[in-house]
């Protein structure tokens, strides 16, 4: 966390400030298309996004335990002790993890509903023992928990000019667009995990099932089917950001750009995932870097538009008046 964000967000405490900057490295690190989309908000904004990002990632991190070095039971003891250090800390403002600390200060000061993590923390435990779910209604149910919710978390830091419940479906569904782009992207990865979020009647209607996957990730041979069953699973994703689109106008004009930054990169993965044919079996889909600096760049044009339009008009005079490069 840079000091101009910490500083902007009014976080003194210096153990507050050390634990922010661990949410914004674990975002850094993992989240990329996103972190690059959170620096076009407004600074004072930037930590709280941060902190719940940060958290999620954390008890991803436990979930997954890409290195396999515990067990399914070692696994939820974690989950319930973060569970309960995060409990603690919602009702003290205390905690033991940095994350939890960081992700407890952000819900305090902008009265975050906690049943949000609650239903969080039900679909991490749920990746534990859940490996596929029969119907795309048994994966929203989970998304709720996983996705959903971290939009909602989200609106009362962003701010809206709608009434927040206006705009809260729209925010849970990009959410929900987000990660089915994940299990699109990732569809091989997590198979390797023992998981498949594609909806198994999906992949029936097509003629796949668990084993032709594992068939495919094993030999790197493509199939018809399974390339059917990504192209209906892209078409429903679509159809997910679609839903989400007209909330992206209901937020603070200046969070828009962030937001939409991360709309068009996101969607620019099922752009990579169709130029690829579908074979995200066997190579990981990615927006190439130029175009993520294009979109980036075109951000950064809306920011600046979008806080010239909220100076004051007697200021934004003084600032013609003075011309470029005078500042």
């Amino acid at each position: 966390m840079t000091r101009r964000e910490l500083d902007a967000a009014g976080i003194t405490d210096p153990g507050l400030r050390a634990a922010y900057g661990r949410c914004r490295r674990l975002n850094a690190r993992h989240g990329r298309t996103y972190f690059l989309a959170t620096r076009l908000l407004p600074l004072e904004r930037r930590a709280a996004v941060h902190a719940l990002y940060g958290f999620a990632r954390w008890a991803d991190d436990i979930v997954d335990d890409l290195d396999r070095r515990s067990t399914p039971d070692e696994r939820d003891l974690l989950l319930k002790r973060l569970e309960g250090d995060l409990g603690h800390a919602l009702r003290t403002g205390g905690g033991t993890e940095p994350v939890v600390r960081a992700v407890a200060d952000t819900a305090d000061r902008y009265g975050i509903d906690v049943d949000l993590f609650a239903d969080f923390l039900a679909s991490m435990r749920a990746d534990l023992t859940v490996t596929d779910y029969p119907t795309y209604a048994d994966l929203r149910a989970y998304m709720h928990g996983s996705a959903a919710v971290i939009g909602l978390q989200m609106l009362p830091v962003l701010g809206t000019v709608v009434p927040r419940e206006e705009a809260a479906p729209h925010a849970a569904a990009l959410g929900v667009a987000f990660q089915l782009t994940n299990f699109l992207r990732d569809v091989g990865e997590d198979l390797d995990r023992g998981r498949v979020y594609l909806p198994a009647d999906l992949l029936a209607a097509h003629g796949v099932d668990r084993s032709l996957l594992l068939w495919s990730r094993r030999t790197g041979r493509g199939d018809p089917r399974i390339r059917a069953a990504l192209v209906e699973a892209e078409a429903m994703t679509r159809d997910v950001y679609r839903t989400a689109r007209p909330g992206i106008g209901m937020l603070d004009p200046r969070v828009r750009p962030c937001i939409g930054t991360a709309f068009t990169l996101y969607g620019g993965i099922l752009d990579a995932i169709a130029r690829q044919d579908y074979t995200v079996l066997h190579h990981r889909a990615v927006v190439p870097r130029r175009r993520r600096a294009a979109t980036a760049a075109a951000g950064v044009l809306k920011v600046a538009h979008a806080r010239w339009r909220a100076t004051p008009a007697t200021d934004r005079a003084a600032l013609e008046r003075k011309g470029p490069g005078r500042g």
